[in-house]
């Protein structure tokens, strides 16, 4: 059997105080399957657990577990919101919209800046607003009051413009309208455990992110890692490729072919294990220890005709740029040392002998000299991994030494070959594997379309230019220069 009680108030049997008051309105506790009964202190349900409870002055609502619902359309008062709102996690906010009061909103500006309209105000009104994506400071979210309404006494926008800040306003009346109650400048965010970083342009192996630079930047690391053991994650692995040197000639004849640019890498083995080039693969760990900061990265350019490469960096790597090639007649252009030293033409044969490589030293060396001629032709530039060569008759040009060839960007490519030698009616030297140009093929001493003219070194390469400068001319100068470097970064980011 059930039963409903219906009264004014609700009074303690010890005291007769008042539990329960109704004020204007029918107040009704319990539906009637609920079975509501009272005891000594307490109200009841059929089951005998407590809706409501008296302990001395406390009134508990409701037992444990138990849930409070205020029924549709009815409003509460002496309860006080404290400043709190109900945050909108269903409707995360991308563009203009209307506030309402007693709502918080999560704002995403990654795409672009947002505004938000605040609605009539009214004394005690209240809003909030969070940066969803941690992006204001790059979109703004503008606040706007409705009408003439204020903002802190100003009858004007607001803005948000600090990553991760947030914001609560409430209105207080028409002098000063809506007043900022709380604030906050950074909103916390769980720390990854490996690197985070930034610059360039990215990409990922497996559990390995890989940042390429083709022309300067800064690799910027925003968190190091936490994973244990942190000081091996928090070491990356790199190539640093110099600019490759610019081939000899023409004018002149039989000039030699440009070294390629220093090639230095190291990469982290305790956690990596990419096929590296063969100047890495047997070598201890090399690689760099990196911390929360900036670290601007130069990509040197390649040389022109007859001129060195450009160095190229990282951290506190640097790779020295190929050394040009060299010839003795006319004009004589001297021969370059380098990151891989340039080679030397002649005529007629002499003495002579091609740039040097591994200049400044490093451990592991980052190039390899170039060579002399091998008769009239001129010599081919140092590789990274080979020397350059002599031609293999009088009259050839000679080969560029060879590149290394690494996996760091996930596939396997040649950087930093040396560039061939010019030749006199014959072939010319081949540019070595890794971006090396090739020497020209001379012709007669009457022009002759039988020539080939040299080519440059490889765009991102560091590949030496290869040479010019037979009878008949070769191609414009342009077509000795050098390849320009290029810098990659890589590390475990999962």
């Amino acid at each position: 059997m059930t039963s409903k009680i219906k009264v004014d108030n609700i009074n303690k049997v010890s005291d007769d105080s008042n539990i329960i008051n109704k004020c204007g309105t029918t107040v009704t506790v319990g539906a009637a399957s609920d079975g509501v009964r009272t005891g000594a202190d307490n109200l009841q349900a059929s089951d005998g657990g407590n809706l409501i409870s008296q302990s001395g002055t406390t009134i508990t609502l409701g037992a444990s577990g138990d849930t409070i619902t205020l029924a549709s359309g009815a409003s509460q008062s002496g309860f006080g919101r404290e400043g709190s709102v109900n945050w909108q996690t269903g409707s995360i906010k991308t563009g203009t919209f209307t506030a309402a009061s007693g709502e918080g909103y999560f704002v995403d500006t990654s795409s672009g800046a947002v505004t938000a309209n605040l609605p009539a105000g009214t004394a005690g009104a209240i809003v909030a607003f969070a940066d969803y994506t941690r992006t204001f400071a790059t979109h703004n979210l503008t606040i706007t009051p409705n009408g003439s309404n204020k903002i802190g006494g100003i009858a004007a926008s607001a803005k948000l413009d600090v990553n991760g800040q947030s914001a609560t306003f409430v209105f207080v009346d028409a002098t000063e309208g809506w007043i900022n109650v709380q604030e906050t400048e950074t909103s916390q965010a769980g720390v990854p455990p490996f690197i985070q970083a930034t610059g360039g342009t990215i990409t990922t192996s497996g559990d390995f992110k890989i940042h390429t630079f083709t022309g300067p930047g800064t690799f910027t690391v925003c968190n190091v890692a936490t994973q244990s053991p942190a000081p091996g994650h928090n070491t990356v692995s790199y190539m640093v490729v110099a600019g490759g040197g610019g081939g000899s000639g023409p004018p002149g004849l039989y000039g030699g072919g440009g070294g390629a640019g220093g090639f230095r890498e190291g990469r982290c083995n305790s956690i990596d294990s990419y096929s590296a080039s063969p100047l890495v693969a047997n070598a201890p760990t090399n690689a760099v220890t990196v911390t929360a900061t900036s670290y601007p990265i130069s990509v040197g350019g390649g040389g022109a005709k007859g001129a060195s490469g450009v160095n190229s960096t990282f951290s506190t790597i640097t790779s020295a740029g190929g050394g040009n090639g060299g010839q003795t007649y006319p004009p004589t252009i001297g021969v370059g040392n380098g990151g891989s030293g340039g080679g030397l033409g002649n005529w007629p044969s002499g003495p002579g002998a091609g740039g040097a490589g591994n200049t400044p030293p490093t451990n592991p060396s980052q190039g390899n000299p170039g060579a002399a001629p091998g008769g009239i032709g001129g010599g081919g530039g140092g590789g990274a991994t080979a020397s350059g060569s002599g031609g293999p008759t009088p009259q050839n040009g000679g080969p560029g030494g060879a590149g290394a060839t690494t996996s760091i960007t996930a596939s396997p490519v040649a950087y930093a070959g040396g560039g061939g030698g010019a030749a006199w009616k014959a072939t010319g030297g081949t540019g070595g594997t890794g971006g090396g140009g090739n020497g020209s093929t001379g012709g007669t001493c009457v022009p002759s379309p039988s020539f080939s003219p040299q080519t440059a070194g490889g765009i991102n390469t560091g590949g030496g230019g290869g040479s010019g400068g037979s009878d008949s001319g070769s191609g414009p100068a342009s077509n000795s220069a050098g390849g320009s470097g290029i810098v990659v970064i890589r590390y475990k980011f999962q």
